[in-house]
């Protein structure tokens, strides 16, 4: 109500291709990350912090023992777990989660 119809539905949208049908929205908070530590390899932790998920390395970690946080929809096994370029999508994007309602997309460049 506060921020109009376009909005409402907007945020809608965003929010049934995110979580109906595990898709990327396009109102998901975005992060660059360098592409060349995602070929190396990064932690997936570091990631979540990245992406504003976890405010620490720590809480990440946490997170992740917790069985809370997902990479591409998919729970991370263990706090070591390192995201590669394997894990981007066909749009250049790795969608990171904290819980079932807190999403964000890092943009390897």
């Amino acid at each position: 109500m506060c921020h109009g119809e376009d909005a409402a539905r907007t945020a809608r949208e965003t929010s049934e291709t995110t979580f109906e049908t595990g898709g990327v929205g396009d109102d998901l908070p975005t992060f660059d990350f360098p592409m060349a530590k995602v070929k190396d390899g990064v932690p997936a932790f570091e990631l979540l912090r990245t992406a504003e998920l976890a405010a620490s390395n720590g809480e990440a970690r946490r997170l992740i023992k917790g069985g809370g946080a997902r990479v591409n929809d998919v729970v991370i096994p263990n706090e070591t777990y390192n995201v590669t370029d394997a894990d981007i999508n066909e749009q250049g994007m790795i969608k990171v989660s904290a819980g079932k309602k807190r999403h964000a997309l890092i943009k390897a460049v």
